[in-house]
């Protein structure tokens, strides 16, 4: 592992606890589907998906939830830029409006991957909310339906993402300064 800081706060906890609150009214507003199901993109998205899965409440709306592990990083800062399924959902498809909910937006790979797949398996629809958009390494068309922040190129951690599987227990966004 690279000499490294992560010391520069990006995104503070309030912030981002006033922002995924502010997501799912606009989730709800949006699309109040009656079979929902809310896959997690783990590991990066686990915090996330808890709180908003905690913010559904407020609204009494009770999503089945499921998650998927993918990989196209391994122990790299750069997308290999092929996506593996680890772990696979076990909810039935058939006639479900998905939200995927993912960590960050990068090359979009993962959700363009993610996507088709869940439409191949019989989703109604299939909506994306991602914590963090980041346009700048785009290597497919892609946007997501539902964002929390869009940031420059920065490699990222904290809030559920890491660096070699490191600082997902941070409560904030913070950039990671490679010396």
């Amino acid at each position: 592992m690279r000499a490294h800081d992560v010391k520069e706060i990006l995104i503070d906890k309030q912030t981002i606890a006033r922002r995924v609150d502010s997501l799912v009214d606009e989730i709800i507003a949006t699309d109040q589907p009656d079979h929902l199901v809310v896959v997690g993109i783990l590991k990066g998205s686990f915090m996330f998906f808890a709180d908003l899965m905690r913010s559904f409440y407020r609204h009494n709306a009770h999503p089945h939830i499921d998650f998927m592990t993918l990989s196209s990083y391994g122990a790299g800062t750069v997308s290999s830029g092929t996506v593996q399924i680890i772990h696979d959902i076990r909810e039935n498809l058939t006639d479900a409006n998905v939200l995927l909910v993912d960590d960050i937006l990068d090359s979009g790979r993962t959700l363009a991957f993610t996507k088709k797949l869940m439409i191949e398996r019989g989703a109604k629809t299939v909506h994306s909310c991602v914590l963090l958009d980041k346009k700048a390494n785009r290597a497919v068309e892609f946007e997501a339906d539902f964002k929390g922040f869009e940031i420059d190129d920065l490699f990222v951690v904290g809030y559920g993402l890491d660096y070699d599987n490191l600082y997902r227990e941070l409560p904030h966004i913070a950039k990671v300064n490679f010396q």
